[in-house]
């Protein structure tokens, strides 16, 4: 029973943060030049970046954390998942994209993302850095979630014959 309210957890909190991620990148990230334009960018810098990246940086850490315990209890085998073993392997390349995706939401986005946002300090060329690495991180995060999606799905169902 409690791997299957871990692997809700999972797929809720994934659902969270793969859902913000797109929102950054397809909505935020098209609509702030526009907002900067008709200077209505503050409330969104101010109200609603701060939240979403709230959600989005914990919903990350939740999607980790339920997987590798899923990993762990499920018979799959967390070492077995990791260092890409049998047919742990598809579920593996998923699990190992979301670490790297983790990585990039706590290292590279969410510490960048306080410059830009004002919540540090930071110098405008400071600012600008912080903004093209978040910028760069976030994308990079966007095109790693579709093979990620694939190899989570296709980890307890199977590769199609073709692989």
């Amino acid at each position: 029973m409690d791997l299957i309210i871990d692997r809700w957890f999972h797929i809720l909190a994934g659902i969270a943060w793969i859902g913000l991620l797109y929102y950054f990148n397809f909505v935020q990230a098209v609509a702030m030049p526009k907002a900067k334009a008709d200077n209505t960018a503050a409330a969104i810098t101010k109200h609603i970046a701060p939240l979403a990246l709230l959600w989005f940086r914990w919903a990350a850490l939740v999607t980790w954390l339920t997987g590798s315990y899923y990993l762990s209890k499920s018979g799959i085998g967390w070492a077995n998942a990791f260092m890409l073993k049998g047919s742990a392997a598809p579920i593996g390349l998923g699990a190992w994209l979301g670490t790297i995706m983790l990585f990039n939401v706590w290292v590279l986005i969410w510490p960048n993302q306080k410059k830009v946002l004002g919540i540090v300090q930071a110098d405008d060329a400071t600012k600008a850095k912080a903004a093209r690495i978040a910028f760069l991180a976030s994308r990079t995060n966007t095109m790693l979630s579709i093979p990620m999606l694939f190899f989570m799905v296709t980890g307890p169902h199977g590769l199609p014959r073709i692989f």
